[in-house]
């Protein structure tokens, strides 16, 4: 039950939604969802390890980059019935929308351009 519990939470936060349908997507490291939320580089890694500590994200290294990924092979089969939920429910709304152009342009970054962009972010809100 507890394992429930710890999913309906982190499904009840618009963050993790739209990197949920963003990672619908294409596998995402934490400098694109930077860029494409215009969120801190905390806010997207705390987001994303939530989602991950849920159970509907894996991780890979390349380079770099720790890739973010839905995994097509996930624990928990109900886990892949609420990542569909999700697709179905807010797939088409705007703000996603516009999320996954910005997410065409986003860019791996190298982590001196990560912190001068985690500054501008943090100047800006």
């Amino acid at each position: 039950m507890n394992d429930v519990i710890k999913v309906f939470k982190t499904l009840s936060d618009e963050t993790r939604l739209r990197i949920l349908c963003l990672l619908m997507q294409r596998d995402c490291c934490v400098c694109e969802v930077m860029q494409v939320l215009r969120i801190s580089q905390t806010r997207a890694s705390r987001n994303l390890s939530a989602l991950y500590d849920a159970g509907f994200l894996r991780v890979r290294k390349e380079g770099l980059w720790s890739l973010y990924y839905i995994s097509p092979d996930v624990d928990k089969e109900y886990l892949k019935d609420l990542v569909s939920v999700v697709a179905r429910a807010i797939g088409t709304s705007d703000i996603i929308v516009k999320d996954r152009e910005r997410l065409e342009k986003a860019e791996r970054l190298a982590p001196e351009y990560v912190r001068n962009l985690d500054k501008e972010l943090r100047n800006s809100l």
